[in-house]
């Protein structure tokens, strides 16, 4: 026992750097936000008791942001800490300048849609180019419940911007409720860094438990009711450093699994639309799907926990899918 809590220590004051950062942050960025009079605008398509929501102040993702920076750069400044950070920082920065154009410059759809999309794209073929050439990422990804690999050859490329592309825009969607994106990705973040660890990958282990440490920090202001929204800085940072460690692992289609939250809110307004532009007809009351439960009486508190104890549930399975790869 002793042995495992020394083996551990490193990375229990990791996620404790990245905490008390960002809970010392949050009371000093939380009204200097107000001051600069940074709030949030609720978009008319949404729930209407979420109007009283207005004025909250957004861009809170960047508290966590430095508490996860901060604690991942004390800790380590390994090659593959420090390009999976510096992956999520850049669809930060697009978040940012998303978040930027709605809040001050009160174009309230921020960026464009191609605009967003060019940005994420061009990142995301930057970071797996790049990993690619340094030897951190190869061609093969690792087949849930199977002791093998696939390997995706001049395919991959276009595969892992897709991954990276959709999970970031899922995480997104997923920002919708008070504590829900940040308790979620919180769970997920939790389960690769101890996939990492049984690989033996100890710096991308320490990064995702500085996220982990940045998540559960933010909650204290992030959880219901919310007295500041991580904006897509936030919620875009969180997508790419999801993301990045998935494909870093070579276990991008374990993403699918643990991060069926993601997926489930992504497909929710894609059929959503489709339905919609085919039938004239909606399938969720609202989406994504959060709002349907929300439009279906569930509060938001009971959301948030049911979509964190289903997160769970599917990391226990995705273990057991990542179990015949982790005894080769």
């Amino acid at each position: 026992m002793g042995e495992i809590i020394r083996q551990l220590a490193p990375y229990l004051i990791t996620f404790g750097i990245a905490l008390v950062v960002s809970l010392l942050i949050g009371p000093v960025f939380i009204p200097l936000l107000h001051r600069l009079k940074f709030g949030q605008e609720i978009r008319e398509e949404g729930p209407s008791w979420h109007k009283k929501k207005s004025g909250t102040p957004t861009m809170g993702g960047i508290i966590f942001i430095i508490g996860a920076c901060a604690a991942t750069l004390i800790m380590t400044r390994e090659t593959t800490a420090v390009a999976a950070l510096l992956c999520a920082v850049g669809f930060g920065l697009i978040g940012f300048l998303d978040d930027f154009i709605k809040v001050v410059l009160k174009r309230n759809l921020g960026l464009t849609a191609l605009q967003k999309l060019a940005l994420q794209i061009a990142l995301s073929v930057a970071f797996v180019v790049t990993l690619n050439a340094l030897g951190l990422l190869h061609t093969d990804i690792v087949l849930p419940f199977v002791k093998g690999t696939l390997d995706l050859g001049w395919f991959y490329i276009v595969f892992a911007v897709f991954i990276m592309v959709g999970f970031v825009n899922a995480v997104n969607l997923t920002d919708g409720l008070d504590g829900l994106a940040t308790s979620v990705t919180a769970v997920v973040s939790l389960f690769f860094a101890a996939v990492s660890l049984l690989c033996g990958n100890g710096s991308l282990a320490a990064f995702l438990i500085a996220l982990t440490g940045g998540c559960v920090g933010f909650l204290a202001f992030n959880h219901y009711p919310a007295k500041v929204f991580m904006g897509d800085t936030g919620s875009l940072f969180l997508g790419g450093a999801i993301s990045a460690a998935a494909l870093v692992l070579k276990m991008p289609l374990l993403l699918v699994i643990v991060g069926i939250i993601y997926v489930v809110e992504a497909l929710s307004v894609i059929l959503q639309v489709l339905s919609f532009k085919l039938t004239g007809k909606r399938i969720f009351k609202m989406s994504p799907i959060h709002h349907h439960f929300e439009m279906c009486g569930w509060r938001e508190v009971k959301i948030v926990s049911v979509f964190c104890a289903v997160t769970v549930v599917f990391c226990v399975i995705g273990y057991f899918a990542a179990a015949p790869f982790l005894a080769l």
